[in-house]
């Protein structure tokens, strides 16, 4: 082959259909190992249904189907819950099977040839860095017979993401215990649940989870405060403020400054019975796992006024990723790793250390930030990498045109991020705030492009700020009053540098964000732009008019609030 790409997730897929679509007579093999892939299976048709889908897959189906399957609906007409359960399920695995079927449909148009199985490099002086066995056993010894196929390649891109940082002393079981992979084999609908993380996967989890009927959800986070928890993950002040609010007003406990110290999980016969079609029924509930909770960094024992122990039906992980490259035999190439298995590449993502500089990394592989769309972005450059495009312009980044004054220090900051993220160097994504839009899906969503007032001021930028609520809007105010945009401008020029979005759709809304500040859109231009009534975009305009007068806003901003509490009332 001239190309074998390893891992079929998004960046494996959109690489390989890359390389396929570039070049005529490119011969593509795309290596998928299914149960490796998050574990998101079929098993009455052996169907694959994560293939070319994130990590994430399973919860955003599960946030979808939540969306619209009332549960308290099905339960108050009197089905039992594993018929509850696997109505659920079912809508789940249809959302994914309809992807992952495209998927392949894509592949087979491209002429990337599909192989089940796991890779790994061979392991021989004559391997090298060009060849690859791929085998129908993944080394835990659970096949039965083992098949293994050698295929040689020119040129390699390893994709194949990341898997949940598990920490030690937690039984994890696949049945009561799980982490944010593991979740996906979820047989029963729990009624309490208790999650550990403060990260976007906890959140989103949470929410799932409550929209789903669960009556207790319980956050374990490290931090004293869970705006601050989220505000180390990049999210701005009043998103972060408008998020907790809502986990509050959802009914989600959060337990703060603490860890797990201890699970006490049921007897297998209890277990068993959490396995069971008929988990729940109306006289009987899953014997709870006990869970003991201990003070942040387990020095110290909590106060005694906290709570020391939680009982729940299930328990889940979600505490962060690592790079999946444990198995495959990188040593034997000359691949070098960093302390979390990450590969080390230079800025044309080839691996550091093989002699043939023939090997690429994309995704999660790499480390931070673990999302979809800049791996994506990372696997295609590294496709035009290894074949250089026969027109240049294809690959010139030369065309992003500077409209900053020369004199002008923080502008000039600003363009150089600009140019370091269109150059999609992965050296430079996570800390680079103008790389990639973030999206938290949620409920309600949040999302954010640029700086936030305090990175801002980090970088010497004098800023300010305005916002729009969503009950400022038509659109909003009928529909979804709770939630915000904010935009982040720089006061010398009124050029927007961020834009923060925390309601309905904030995940759509935040692309023309992104556009707003990649062309150095000021207040004014879009204070005077005209947007289609009853939409969101809407509190583009109103967030640019606070930008201007501030007073006046916030005189506003209080009022709608006032008018809402009535309304609720």
């Amino acid at each position: 082959y001239d190309l074998a790409v390893i891992g079929a997730g998004p960046v494996g897929v959109q690489a390989a259909i890359a390389a396929a679509s570039q070049m005529l007579k490119t011969k593509v093999v795309l290596i998928d190992a299914p149960r490796a892939s998050g574990k998101l299976m079929n098993e009455e048709t052996n169907e694959d249904l994560s293939i070319g889908g994130p990590t994430g897959l399973f919860s955003k189906a599960l946030r979808d189907t939540a969306k619209r399957i009332q549960v308290s609906a099905l339960r108050g007409m009197g089905l039992r819950e594993d018929s509850v359960w696997n109505e659920i399920v079912s809508s789940c695995a249809e959302l994914a099977s309809f992807n992952a079927r495209d998927i392949k449909r894509q592949l087979e148009y491209a002429g990337v040839t599909l192989v089940e199985g796991y890779a790994k490099f061979e392991d021989n002086s004559n391997g090298g860095s060009h060849h690859l066995v791929i085998s129908n056993d993944d080394d835990n010894g659970k096949t039965t017979t083992t098949t293994t196929t050698t295929i040689s390649t020119d040129k390699i891109l390893i994709a194949t993401g990341s898997r949940p940082f598990r920490p030690s002393g937690i039984p994890f079981d696949g049945v009561r215990v799980f982490d944010s992979d593991s979740i996906n084999g979820l047989n029963y609908l729990p009624k309490s649940v208790v999650i550990t993380g403060s990260g976007i996967v906890a959140i989103e989890f949470a929410k799932i989870f409550s929209n789903l009927g669960c009556d207790d959800v319980t956050l374990l986070i490290r931090d004293n405060s869970p705006k601050n928890a989220l505000m180390k993950i990049g999210l701005d002040k009043d998103i972060a403020a408008t998020l907790v609010a809502d986990l509050i007003r959802s009914g989600i406990k959060i337990e703060r400054g603490c860890e797990v110290g201890t699970i006490e999980v049921p007897s297998s016969s209890a277990m068993a019975s959490a396995t069971a079609a008929n988990a729940y029924n109306n006289q009987n509930r899953i014997v709870p796992l006990k869970i003991s909770l201990k003070a942040k960094g387990g020095e110290n024992d909590r106060p005694l006024s906290s709570v020391h122990e939680i009982k729940c039906d299930a328990y889940v992980a979600a505490v962060g990723r690592l790079p999946n490259t444990n198995n495959l035999n990188l040593e034997a190439a000359g691949i070098e790793v960093d302390e979390y298995g990450g590969i080390a590449v230079d800025n044309l993502f080839r691996a550091n250390g093989v002699k043939d500089r023939n090997v690429y990394g994309a995704g999660d592989v790499l480390g931070r930030p673990f999302l979809a769309s800049t791996g994506v972005a990372q696997g295609v450059a590294a496709v035009k990498n290894m074949f250089p495009p026969s027109n240049p312009l294809d690959n010139d980044t030369s065309a992003i045109v500077s409209m900053c004054d020369p004199n002008d220090e923080s502008c000039a900051l600003e363009d150089d991020l600009l140019s370091q993220a269109a150059g999609v160097n992965p050296t430079t994504l996570t800390a680079n705030p103008f790389a990639f839009p973030v999206g938290i899906w949620s409920s309600p969503e949040a999302a954010y492009f640029g700086l936030s007032t305090k990175q801002a001021e980090i970088l010497g930028i004098d800023a300010g700020e305005g916002i729009a609520l969503y009950a400022e809007c038509l659109r909003g105010l009928v529909f979804s009053p709770n939630g915000l945009l904010k935009l982040v401008f720089q006061k010398s020029t009124g050029r927007i540098v961020g834009v923060h979005i925390c309601g309905d759709d904030a995940c759509e809304l935040i692309h023309y964000g992104m556009e707003v500040v990649k062309n150095r859109r000021t207040i004014t231009d879009v204070a005077n732009s005209l947007y289609s009534a009853v939409t969101f975009h809407e509190m583009y305009r109103i967030a640019a008019i606070s930008c201007m007068d501030p007073k006046a806003a916030r005189k506003s901003r209080a009022a709608v609030g006032r008018a809402l509490t009535e309304r609720r009332r």
